[in-house]
C-alpha cells in the first residue's frame, strides 16, 4: 500500500504540472509558396529552462510510486547541467536531500541555488560509479536517468500528450533530438497508439551512436565518443531510445546545428542552445523534402532551452572557433534557402 507521505508526494508533482501548464508552440517562418507550416514548441518556459523538467518530474514520479523514494530519502544523480538542476528543482519540493556526482568543470550553480549539493569527480566517466556507491552509503536512491527513461511514468506530461492535445491536426513530422531517447519514444508510442499518420523524426549529432545504430538496427551500437552538442548524443544507445519507433534519424552537423541555434535566435529572440540548432536543421531538411515533394502539411519541433550561458557558448565566434565549427557557410545556406 502507498504510504500517505507518497500519495501527497504524487499529489505535489501533479499540482506542479498543472500550475506549469502547456508551453507555448511558436511559429518559424518558411517562404510561403513552400505549403509547410513549422511550429517551435518552446520548452524553455518550463520552470527550470527546458526539456529536462519533463523527465525529471517523470523520474521523481516513477520512483516514489514503485517504493524507491520514500520520505526523507537522500536523492542522487549523475548529471550536470539542465538535468541536475530539474531533478534539485523536484528534490527542493518534496523536501528531499539531493545531490548531483558530475565531472569536475561541469556547471553546478543552478543545483546548489536550489538547495542540492554537487560533487565533482574525475575523470568523466567516473561519475556513474560514484553515484551509484553514494546512494548505497547514503542508503539513497540513485535515479540513473538514463537507464531509468525507458520505463518512466509521465502521468499525462510527457511532450507528446501536450503536443498532440495541442495541435489542430497530427503534424506530418515531429522532430526531436535524443538523450536519454524518452521524448522520441513517448511521441513514438503515442503515433502507434492513436494511429496517427504523423511520422517521427530524430535528429543526431556527430560522434553520436543513435543515427548509426538505427541505421544498421544494433540495438547495442557504440561510437565510445561524446557528442559536442549538449543535452542530445550519446556515445552508445541508451534503454530509453526505441529505434523501432523512429522513422527516420537525421545526421546533422554540429556547424549547422551551431549556425541553425543563431537562426531561432533572429527569429525568436530566445538565445537556445546547439541542440534546438541540431533540431531546427534536421526539421528543415524535412520541409524542404516535402516543398520538392508538392506535399503540404505541418511540423513541429523543439526548442529545449534557451539562456544567457547560451550566448557564451554557440552563439559566440570564439567559442565555436575553437572548437573548429565552421558554422558561416551553413549560415549562409540557411539565409539562401529562408530567404528565397
Amino acid at each position: 500500500m502507498i504510504s500517505a507521505w507518497a500519495t501527497g508526494a504524487i499529489e505535489r508533482l501533479d499540482e506542479e504540472m498543472a500550475q506549469v501548464g502547456p508551453t507555448p508552440l511558436r511559429p518559424f517562418p518558411l517562404p510561403g509558396d513552400w505549403g509547410v507550416r513549422l511550429w517551435l514548441k518552446d520548452e524553455s518556459v518550463q520552470p527550470t529552462g527546458g526539456l529536462k523538467h519533463r523527465l525529471a518530474r517523470a523520474l521523481f514520479t516513477t520512483a516514489i510510486a514503485t517504493g524507491r523514494i520514500v520520505e526523507g530519502t537522500p536523492v542522487v544523480e549523475a548529471a550536470g547541467g539542465a538535468m541536475a538542476a530539474a531533478q534539485a528543482y523536484f528534490a527542493r519540493l518534496l523536501d528531499l536531500p539531493y545531490t548531483a556526482v558530475m565531472p569536475e568543470g561541469s556547471r553546478g550553480e543552478g543545483v546548489e541555488r536550489l538547495g542540492g549539493t554537487c560533487r565533482p569527480v574525475h575523470p568523466p566517466p567516473a561519475i556513474y560509479d560514484e553515484a551509484a556507491g553514494l546512494a548505497e552509503r547514503l542508503g539513497g536512491c540513485y535515479l540513473d536517468y538514463y537507464t531509468s527513461a525507458a520505463t518512466v511514468d509521465w502521468r499525462g506530461g510527457s511532450l507528446a500528450e501536450e503536443l498532440f492535445g495541442q495541435a489542430d491536426r497530427c503534424p506530418a513530422w515531429i522532430v526531436v533530438g535524443a538523450g536519454t531517447g524518452a521524448t522520441s519514444a513517448a511521441v513514438g508510442r503515442h503515433l502507434r497508439d492513436h494511429r496517427l499518420p504523423g511520422k517521427l523524426a530524430v535528429v543526431d549529432p556527430e560522434n553520436s551512436a543513435y543515427f548509426p545504430g538505427w541505421a544498421s538496427g544494433a540495438d547495442d551500437y557504440a561510437t565510445g565518443m561524446p557528442s559536442r552538442i549538449e543535452g542530445i548524443g550519446r556515445p552508445r544507445m541508451e534503454p530509453g531510445f526505441v529505434a523501432s519507433l523512429v522513422d527516420l534519424v537525421v545526421p546533422v552537423p554540429d556547424a549547422a546545428s551551431v549556425a541553425a541555434a543563431r537562426r531561432v535566435r533572429e527569429v525568436t529572440g530566445l538565445a537556445v542552445g546547439a541542440a534546438t540548432g541540431t533540431n531546427l536543421w534536421g526539421a528543415l531538411e524535412l520541409a524542404v523534402r516535402m516543398r520538392d515533394r508538392g506535399v503540404r502539411g505541418e511540423m513541429v519541433t523543439v526548442i529545449g532551452d534557451a539562456g544567457e550561458r547560451h550566448l557564451r557558448t554557440c552563439h559566440d565566434d570564439a567559442w565555436a572557433q575553437g572548437r573548429g565549427l565552421d558554422w558561416r557557410a551553413y549560415a549562409a545556406r540557411l539565409a539562401r534557402m529562408l530567404n528565397a
